[in-house]
């Protein structure tokens, strides 16, 4: 059995982490770390120390839905979660993470509109007369 990181839980919620397959467990949110643990398998867990986590980026959909995050971590590494209430979640994750370190991910309509920007400019770009050609 894993043995946790934290001597005071601030938040205990069912949760999924979407490393690999979806997997169903518990959400830890505590003063010492952010852990998961498989609800199946108590040797399946993930600890993931707060001065490891780089940032977290949510995934906002019409401006209020929280539909998941992800825990980008020092090492390059993320992990992705669903919670029952993400908004709670991340308010508890924001008391040890500050405001900073919680970002919003761009949402679908954000990315096909940057898309359009880049190949505008990419075509601006091929009938864009330079100085050293006149």
């Amino acid at each position: 059995m894993a043995q946790s990181q934290n001597t005071k839980v601030d938040l205990a919620i069912k949760a999924t982490s979407f490393s690999g397959m979806g997997t169903y467990g518990d959400v830890m949110v505590g003063d010492r770390a952010f852990e998961f643990y498989n609800e199946r398998n108590p040797e399946d867990y993930i600890q993931i120390p707060w001065s490891e986590i780089d940032y977290v980026s949510a995934e906002v959909i019409a401006k209020r839905k929280i539909v998941r995050f992800a825990i980008f971590v020092k090492q390059g590494g993320h992990f992705d979660f669903s919670t029952r209430d993400n908004k709670k979640t991340l308010r508890a994750m924001r008391d040890y993470l500050g405001d900073e370190k919680l970002l919003r991910s761009p949402g679908v309509i954000d990315v096909v509109k940057a898309g359009f920007v880049g190949i505008g400019r990419g075509i601006s770009n091929l009938f864009h007369r330079n100085k050293g050609d006149e």
